[in-house]
């Protein structure tokens, strides 16, 4: 598709995407901004050659545009707080354990490491990097070189362990 086909489709559908998406998100400007990065992406589409498999160019176009508009609804959705005054914020009681508690946390911990302790070393491996540092299971898996269904055996084998000995006296 030359260059004139993408300025073609560009100048016949521009408008009725913008306000197909100004109707959806309530937004102009943002729907001008989706608009763009709709044609963008149909522009990538055809330089990495792949336009060849659109047969309706309109509808990949709407498709395109729909799929970025709920990628942004998302983005606001995550991204959305509620302000707080500062003086709310000053109404929370401190969270500081007390001197009895911090001493049972500190036993508490101490038996959850001696529980880890006694497992195998491939299972410690995945208790520490998937509940302690974060990491997904996948990235668990890629990492050992393990399966993700071996990273959840190994994850269920740890906590089992760990809750059986927080149980036993």
């Amino acid at each position: 598709m030359p260059h004139r086909e993408i300025k073609r489709l560009f100048l016949a559908h521009r408008r009725e995407l913008q306000a197909y998406l100004t109707r959806k998100l309530r937004d102009a400007e943002v729907a001008a901004d989706l608009t763009q990065e709709t044609f963008l992406r149909f522009t990538e589409q055809h330089k990495a050659g792949m336009t060849a498999a659109i047969t309706h160019e309109r509808s990949y176009l709407y498709r395109t545009a729909h799929n970025l508009a709920v990628d942004h609804v998302r983005q606001q959705q995550r991204e959305q707080t509620d302000p707080v005054p500062d003086e709310a914020l000053a109404e929370i009681p401190h969270d500081h354990p007390t001197p009895e508690q911090a001493v049972s946390g500190q036993d508490e911990l101490e038996r959850v490491r001696a529980a880890l302790r006694e497992l195998p070393e491939r299972t410690r491996q995945v208790f520490a990097l998937a509940r302690i540092e974060g990491m997904t299971y996948r990235a668990v898996a890629e990492r050992l070189g393990i399966s993700d269904s071996s990273v959840q055996k190994h994850l269920a084998k740890a906590i089992q362990h760990v809750m059986q000995r927080l149980r036993s006296p």
